[in-house]
């Protein structure tokens, strides 16, 4: 697969993110440096998202140590980085047309919470027509109860989603199909 002009979208990958409870795919962070180290290897453009919360006391409130960059999947001074304030990435955010401007339309996005920011962004991204990607094995979700208070699963609910990105917004693949052989 030719990824020459696809930019890696990584969404809120921040230290506050490991208190959020019991979650699925314990190596996305494993997998999401791969794709990093790929994509800086390649000279290909990286988008780095940011949670900044408008709520007092939240791990994510600006200048909180939630709301810094996970060490290792920080970004480089020359990468983009976007804040955001709500679930998705586009929403008064200027991403869409940083993207533009660039020429760029073809986006593969990994990160965390699937069922929330990475969903959230992907539909809309789909909706905007970029072409997509989610590397399902490079992102995760949490557990949580459904309406009716009953547990699911993160492996459950991230399953769902994907299965709801995957052909309408998006093609789910894998980190190792993206990955240099």
């Amino acid at each position: 697969m030719n990824l020459q002009n696809h930019a890696l979208i990584i969404i809120d990958m921040q230290k506050g993110m490991s208190a959020a409870g019991p979650r699925n795919n314990p190596q996305a962070e494993d997998r999401i440096a791969a794709l990093l180290r790929a994509w800086r290897s390649a000279g290909r453009p990286v988008v780095h998202v940011r949670h900044l919360s408008r709520s007092v006391g939240s791990p994510f409130w600006p200048g909180q140590p939630g709301a810094e960059f996970q060490d290792r999947l920080a970004p480089l001074p020359h990468e983009h980085v976007v804040d955001k304030h709500v679930t998705d990435a586009f929403v008064h955010s200027g991403l869409e047309h940083w993207l533009h401007q660039r020429g760029i339309r073809n986006l593969v996005f990994c990160g965390v919470s699937t069922t929330m920011s990475v969903e959230a962004s992907v539909r809309t991204a789909g909706c905007l027509g970029f072409d997509c990607r989610v590397v399902a094995d490079a992102c995760y979700c949490y557990d949580r109860p459904d309406l009716d208070g009953r547990p699911r699963s993160a492996e459950d609910l991230q399953r769902v989603a994907l299965a709801n990105l995957h052909g309408e917004y998006a093609q789910v693949c894998s980190a190792e199909e993206l990955l240099p052989g």
